[in-house]
């Protein structure tokens, strides 16, 4: 059997305390109340998420049952009824918040809306009442593909509200990525707009659902948002304006009851085989993790604005824009752009106008303002920020630092979040206020979590040795299957260890029991015999003053197995030369050992990302190993940082 031990080479000592003003103010209150809930959460958890359930859902018919479990398969809830639409908008109608701010939304060019809960309500009870008039029902299912403006989250709600399940497809996919989408979950109905701003440019949205569509037998109905006004096809009988299709319908609607396992949403994510899967998460568990999630590791309060940077087309978008907060009673702050149009402090003059107080942002993105520069954040107070987050990939102790002290004036603690698509809500985060913090450590587990690193025969390794990161015990938010594929739902995450949910990642443990996530178990090379996480030697290269970003990869070799490829973005005004590379590779050897110093370092203006901003270390890859870029290609940001790479070869 292969070695799963991962050498875990990275050395951080900093340890951030929570200051006594954030702590006196803290929703938790203290450690020990975060032990005491913690242990309840593990011995006992159907008597703590019943509790929890009964506290922060509200329900047509109580649930009798909390928990049957048998493995894989989760029901959680299960005799219970409740609208999800109607936890996020009706029962804060009748608790003081009906004249609250639930979206404020700034688009790229500049324009703002404010959505009360009152008029969000009216708007998802119009577009629910439009959608069954074209015949939607419970159990069928709907794509959204929108920019990011608020009729993406009435769409996603009216939906919940009917019991249609939804499919959010992000805006920056491909018409063949649509029709893959749509294929598979039969949908009836796609809910697009003619486009969406991006850097002063329109991104064509309806021609893309055009292409797919003459593929996609199930689909009888487009429905179309006027939002960047150019013109656009509208194929007579199937395609209709969304603003004529809303026009007549009432303002109210009685939302169904339906039973807590009724599916509420599908998100589909790559798989290796090239088919993606479709994530299948259930109604009332999944809106218990958000909802929680919001109170204990965002700290929220009644005044804040929440701006989470994720696109609703990824789970952080769904449960972090629009589920969570909006159950929770919040303010959420909605961007449709780029954050670095027209100027690069874009998000920085945001938060000022639209005083956020809580923002929840990816270490690529951190990684890119660093590039820019501290001078376009200290143009702006961002005095009203409390708390930092991050989210989607394990954050380099550097960026972290950056993060925390020009970003957050050394006041704002940061919760660094692990979780997963599949997880439906966070899973292992500092509690603000409570939880010392260390640079690049998502620290602790929240409740009803229990992490285990383990080696190939499932043991436990020692802490501070790397292994695979598995969880042991159910938990609300799950997903419970894989959409029309239960069979690879088990193979894919339940067959490695029996008994254990494969997270796919690897991480250690420190000596105060904190989890560090190295990275996806895919991204570990080995090297003369060791297995090394890529984010660990990332992270290093970013320690170097010099050095904004940086990516790793393998390349096949004779001598090692595979030798360490790295791309390295420098910080503005820094020279590309031969003998910054050396200076590099010996950095990365003084900071973590020789094992991990890079065989090859090539500098690069910028790396290939997705407009989520995620590094697509298939292409590196490709290009490290010398051959052409295949594959789908559509969802890059911008296709000349490829060309520029190539051009290096």
């Amino acid at each position: 059997m292969t070695d799963q031990t991962i050498t875990s080479i990275s050395r951080e000592t900093r340890v951030v305390r929570p200051s006594a003003e954030f702590k006196a103010q803290a929703n938790l209150g203290s450690e020990a109340s975060y032990k005491r809930l913690y242990a309840e959460s593990v011995n006992t958890p159907e008597k703590f998420w019943g509790r929890q359930a009964r506290e922060h859902l509200t329900w047509r018919r109580p649930f009798k049952k909390v928990l049957k479990w048998k493995l894989p398969h989760a029901k959680w809830f299960e005799s219970g009824r409740l609208n999800v639409a109607e936890n996020c908008l009706d029962r804060h109608l009748t608790s003081g918040r009906a004249n609250k701010a639930a979206i404020i939304f700034e688009g790229e060019p500049g324009d703002v809306r404010t959505l009360t809960y009152r008029q969000l309500h009216g708007e998802v009870c119009r577009m629910a009442n439009a959608l069954a008039g074209l015949g939607l029902a419970k159990g069928d299912r709907a794509a959204i593909y929108m920019p990011m403006v608020p009729e993406a989250a009435i769409a996603m709600l009216a939906c919940a509200r009917l019991g249609v399940v939804h499919t959010v497809i992000f805006g920056g996919f491909s018409s063949e990525a649509i029709k893959d989408r749509v294929n598979d979950c039969k949908a009836r109905v796609i809910i697009t707009a003619d486009g969406g701003w991006r850097r002063g440019k329109i991104i064509e949205l309806k021609s893309s659902v055009d292409r797919a569509v003459t593929a996609t037998p199930s689909v009888e109905h487009v429905v179309v948002l006027k939002r960047t006004g150019q013109e656009v096809a509208m194929a007579e009988g199937r395609d209709l304006w969304w603003h004529d299709l809303v026009a007549a319908r009432s303002d109210s609607h009685k939302a169904q009851a339906f039973g807590s396992e009724h599916p509420l949403f599908i998100l589909y994510t790559s798989g290796s085989t090239g088919k993606p899967k479709g994530v299948l998460h259930t109604s009332a568990g999944y809106l218990l993790g958000a909802t929680i999630t919001m109170k204990y590791v965002f700290d929220l309060k009644e005044d804040d604005v929440f701006f989470c940077t994720a696109d609703v087309g990824w789970v952080t978008g769904h449960s972090y824009v629009v589920y969570g907060p909006l159950s929770s009673g919040a303010t959420v702050f909605m961007y449709e752009g780029a954050p670095n149009h027209p100027e690069p402090d874009r998000l920085w003059e945001l938060i000022d106008r639209h005083h956020a107080t809580i923002l929840y942002t990816a270490p690529t993105a951190i990684r890119t303002f660093m590039r820019w520069g501290d001078a376009y954040v200290n143009r702006h107070r961002l005095d009203s920020l409390r708390l930092l987050g991050t989210v989607g990939e394990p954050i380099n102790p550097e960026a972290w630092m950056w993060y925390y002290t020009v970003v957050g004036k050394k006041r704002c603690p940061i919760v660094d979040t692990w979780w997963q698509t599949e997880t439906g809500a966070i899973m292992v985060t500092p509690l603000p206020g409570i939880t010392p913090l260390k640079p690049g450590s998502c620290t602790r587990p929240f409740f009803g979590v229990v992490p285990r690193v383990l080696d190939e025969a499932g043991n436990d390794v020692p802490r501070g040795s790397g292994g695979r990161l598995f969880l042991a015990k159910p938990w609300p938010s799950m997903l419970r299957t894989l959409w029309g594929d239960d069979e690879r739902f088990r193979m894919q995450y339940w067959s490695e260890l029996p008994g254990y949910y494969f997270a796919g990642d690897g991480a250690r443990f420190d000596e105060d029991g904190y989890l560090w996530v190295v990275g996806r178990i895919d991204d570990v090379l080995n090297v003369s015999g060791h297995r090394i996480g890529t984010a660990e030697v990332e992270s290093a290269i970013v320690s170097h003053p010099s050095v904004a970003e940086a990516a790793v990869v393998g390349r096949l070799d004779d001598l090692k197995g595979q030798a360490l490829v790295c791309f390295v973005t420098l910080k503005n005004g820094v020279a590309a030369t031969a003998e910054l590379k050396e200076t590099i590779r010996e950095h990365v050897a003084r900071e973590i050992g020789s094992l991990a110093r890079p065989d090859d370092v090539r500098f690069a203006a910028g790396l290939p990302k997705t407009r989520s901003g995620k590094i697509m270390r298939r292409i590196l890859k490709e290009i490290a190993a010398g051959g052409a870029v295949k594959g789908d290609t559509t969802t890059l940001e911008d296709f000349n940082v490829v060309a520029a790479l190539q051009a290096e070869e």
